[in-house]
């Protein structure tokens, strides 16, 4: 599997934005991902040092649209710590070096 089939998008909420602080970064992977594969395509794709990665599995909601019931999708998250002597993850364009 090609590193960016594995990594499908960063996840952007309060929480991770405060996590992004102490060198943790929050991805939304494939269902089928393990850890060593989001370690080693987060180490390519960025060109950073991973410290250590934990994932979990999102079950999917329910969700009603007037009598009718469904599901959203289930998901797999995962959260990678970088090393301390690893450069950040830019996941906000700069404006001020445009």
């Amino acid at each position: 599997m090609d590193a960016r089939d594995i990594i499908l998008r960063p996840v952007i909420t309060e929480k991770s934005a405060d996590l992004m602080d102490s060198k943790k970064y929050t991805f939304d992977v494939a269902l089928t991902a393990t850890k060593l594969q989001v370690r080693d395509a987060i180490e390519e794709i960025f060109d950073v040092k991973v410290k250590s990665v934990n994932i979990m599995n999102v079950r999917g909601k329910e969700k009603r649209v007037g009598r009718y019931t469904g599901k959203t999708a289930r998901r797999r998250k995962a959260i990678v710590a970088l090393t301390e002597d690893s450069n950040d993850i830019k996941i906000f364009k700069d404006e001020n070096n445009e």
